[in-house]
């Protein structure tokens, strides 16, 4: 039976080798420079080794050492803290301009798309240095319109480092939420009108409308967008990195200091320890997936209990 079955898949394959000619070199690539470099991050991350002398293998000591490093969970609160505050304007805001556009409430959809879309197709190093300009102490226009209401100056990027995180967040918010806006106008759009029109009949208002309908026919798209800002959230480097004066801490006492700061500044922007570096790599691969499964399981309806 083994060898009928391995000449059965041998004559598939020999009959579509055209087919699979075609499809050969994605795989090959794939392998090389995708599946080869995970494979080898992975088993690098149970060596010490600083990228010119022999490899030595010391177990899962990385990663012990991980979490036992104190700034580790310095980047990791902060990471987490920016993403949740920072989800709160992406998610809400992205539904509220889609929805106005899509109810046509406003003329000239077109250009606000346009404009909303605009912070995703910008560089992130040219947003991250207006910013800096907008939160600066001295002549920052957020300081020039508090003091218009009376308020003190605040020192956003330096001081003892706490405001370093607002600044960030009102810029990674800013930079998503028109990402978001288009991928929830797109499912929107796929709403049948029937539901919209049977609501207007009923006398519901747009606040109702969106949350009654727009909202639970869009739970798994807004999962969808919900993985990929967290992506996005533990990826966050360029920004913190230019607000905090290209300071691979995070600026003072690590106030901005994110998991990929963390990491590069291990190697190899900061250090040779490149062992260390992929065993945070995977750390932070790990709480990606873990996060996207609870994503997951939050758009898995669950039957309702009979009484």
């Amino acid at each position: 039976m083994g060898r009928k079955r391995k000449k059965g898949i041998l004559k598939v394959i020999y009959d579509n080798r055209v087919a699979y000619a075609y499809i050969a070199p994605f795989f090959i690539l794939f392998m090389i420079f995708s599946l080869f470099p995970i494979i080898m991050g992975f088993g690098l991350s149970f060596f010490r080794w600083d990228g010119m002398s022999a490899m030595h293998f010391i177990g899962i000591e990385n990663y012990r050492n991980l979490l036992g490093d104190i700034l580790f969970w310095k980047a990791l609160k902060n990471t987490v803290y920016i993403g949740i505050i920072a989800h709160i304007p992406i998610l809400l805001g992205g539904l509220i301009l889609a929805y106005t556009l899509n109810a046509k409430i406003i003329r000239g959809e077109n250009i606000f798309k346009t404009i909303y879309f605009m912070p995703m197709v910008t560089s992130s190093v040219a947003i991250s240095i207006i910013f800096m300009q907008l939160f600066s102490n001295n002549y920052g226009l957020v300081n020039f319109f508090l003091s218009l209401f009376g308020a003190e100056k605040l020192n956003w990027l330096g001081g003892n480092g706490s405001l370093i995180k607002v600044a960030v967040i009102v810029m990674f918010a800013w930079k998503w939420i028109g990402w978001n806006m288009v991928i929830y106008l797109a499912g929107m759009q796929g709403i049948s009108q029937d539901l919209y029109d049977a609501s207007k009949i009923d006398g519901a208002n747009h606040s109702q409308t969106l949350f009654k309908i727009t909202v639970p026919l869009l739970k798994p798209i807004i999962i969808f967008t919900l993985i990929q800002s967290t992506i996005g959230m533990f990826n966050l480097f360029t920004e913190p990195f230019i607000l905090t004066n290209s300071s691979w801490t995070g600026g003072v006492n690590n106030g901005g200091l994110t998991l990929m700061m963390y990491l590069l500044n291990k190697a190899p922007q900061g250090g040779t320890a490149y062992g260390y570096a992929s065993a945070v790599a995977y750390v932070i691969t790990l709480l990606i997936v873990l996060f996207s499964i609870a994503f997951n399981k939050l758009s898995v309806d669950r039957p309702k209990r009979r009484r």
